[in-house]
């Protein structure tokens, strides 16, 4: 499982070389390569003057659901700027019944923004993995969610061609670790980048509010390149 990696972790005397050559950057005023990157093959959006925000995120995963409540804050401080959409990465060779869970309740229209945290905490609170498909059914169960119209759901054509479009789209955005952020289809960032440049968080917290100054620099330049 790729998580995002803590800046906290001992330096070699290489990679403080690269550390110290890029001290200057910051997340407020971010550097391309750096805190956040651009695709070389742009990708197609549907939002129009409003920037779209993609987030590449894992339910096993404790950074994506530790960054759920900011990346929400964000969301709303940005009011009309921004559509966030979301999409749960795929695994080659893994069946993730969290994955089709997520899909599953996207397809029916009831994948409110509580039943998506809720989902979090299940895991990571309630130390209940949803690892399996029953345990799936059970939670989802107990959400008010008609269960045998989730259960024919999960298991019809239309989740698995979700599940292999995650698989494309991880491709196509260069996706090897998340949580990850996509601005507009062109430009890549994520916690871990946005400290890049300084390496000074001393927390996940920290690495939040960092990201959270880059993608405002971000979607003001995607806004601007709609003009």
């Amino acid at each position: 499982m790729r998580f995002l990696k803590f800046a906290l972790t001992a330096i070699t005397a290489v990679t403080f070389g690269a550390v110290a050559l890029t001290a200057s950057a910051s997340p407020a005023d971010p550097k391309n390569g750096v805190e956040y990157k651009t695709l070389a093959a742009p990708q197609p959006v549907d939002t129009g003057k409003k920037v779209e925000i993609i987030e590449f995120f894992d339910y096993a995963c404790p950074h994506c659901s530790a960054f759920d409540d900011s990346l929400n804050a964000w969301v709303k401080k940005q009011g009309d700027n921004v559509v966030l959409k979301r999409m749960h990465i795929s695994r080659s060779g893994t069946d993730l019944p969290q994955q089709r869970m997520f899909f599953t309740l996207e397809a029916m229209g009831v994948l409110t923004p509580e039943l998506h945290t809720k989902a979090f905490k299940e895991i990571h609170v309630n130390r209940n993995p949803l690892r399996r498909d029953e345990q799936v059914f059970e939670f989802i169960a107990k959400q008010g969610v008609d269960k045998q119209k989730f259960i024919d759901t999960y298991r019809g054509f239309g989740v698995a061609g979700r599940v292999r479009k995650a698989t494309a789209m991880m491709d196509a955005y260069t996706i090897d670790s998340w949580p990850t952020l996509a601005v507009d289809g062109k430009y890549i960032t994520s916690p871990t980048m946005a400290d890049a440049g300084a390496n000074t968080a001393k927390t996940e917290a920290d690495l939040h509010t960092e990201v959270a100054q880059v993608l405002d620099v971000l979607v003001a330049k995607a806004k601007a390149e709609k003009k």
